[in-house]
């Protein structure tokens, strides 16, 4: 434990993230990947809370400006996450990788109902924890789900997974001269409007001081180097830019 920079972690995936090549759905080979980089955390030592985004299967802000009404779609959405969890649930289990989903609205038949204390104990005893439906309430991303768990578990440090390796000035895949942020901190990636998290998310983490790592979940074993102390991705903290 001695080389290790962080006790227990928060991960926040993207929905999309599992998607791999695809266009829809979860990408079996995706799933494993990513559930044996956490076995490779848990195995260091680290106690890992993870959360999913439900974008890789529905989201309820696009069906919202298509006329759908908002909460109806939220609450969608938030199944979409419960579905995801229980996948990755499924893949860690499999590679003998004690995990449970607790979900913000109650589906007892399901999964168990988040309670802060019960998740905690689990944490504490090596599980994995997998936080699913969001914060329960419409109009709240899964960013900032992951946020709320973070500083409500006490994490060391929030990761948020993405295909992109970090921050960056602009969209890299549309701007090839976007320039890279090795460091920034949580005023100016609000003021410049950087697609980091969603604001609420980032001002959560800035009040609270919860430190936010951007990183591509796409780079087999960089989760473990990340926890190592190795500089992977794009941090963001407080202080000066």
């Amino acid at each position: 434990m001695a080389e290790l920079i962080c006790r227990r972690i928060l991960l926040k995936l993207s929905g999309e993230a599992l998607m791999g090549t695809g266009s829809f759905g979860i990408d079996p080979e995706v799933i494993a990947r990513v559930a044996e980089d956490i076995q490779g955390l848990v195995d260091a030592g680290i106690q890992v809370g993870l959360v999913i985004g439900g974008g890789n299967i529905f989201r309820g802000e696009g069906l919202a400006k298509a006329g759908m009404d908002r909460v109806s779609g939220d609450h969608m959405g938030m199944l979409a996450t419960v579905m995801n969890a229980l996948a990755m649930q499924n893949s860690l289990l499999k590679l003998g990788v004690p995990a449970r989903t607790m979900s913000a609205i109650g589906m007892e038949q399901v999964c168990e109902t988040y309670v802060r204390r019960k998740a905690v104990e689990y944490l504490d005893k090596g599980e994995v924890v997998l936080f699913a439906a969001g914060t329960g309430n419409p109009f709240f991303t899964t960013d900032s789900a992951a946020s709320l768990r973070a500083i409500e578990i006490d994490a060391d440090l929030l990761i948020k997974a993405t295909k992109v390796d970090g921050v960056y000035s602009a969209d890299p895949v549309k701007d090839p001269d976007a320039e890279f942020y090795p460091r920034i901190s949580y005023d100016r990636a609000l003021s410049e409007g950087l697609q980091v998290m969603d604001a609420t998310a980032i001002v959560l983490c800035r009040d609270n001081g919860m430190p936010l790592r951007i990183m591509n979940i796409n780079t087999p074993g960089a989760l473990l180097r990340l926890v190592k102390g190795e500089e992977i991705g794009s941090l963001v903290e407080s202080g000066n830019d």
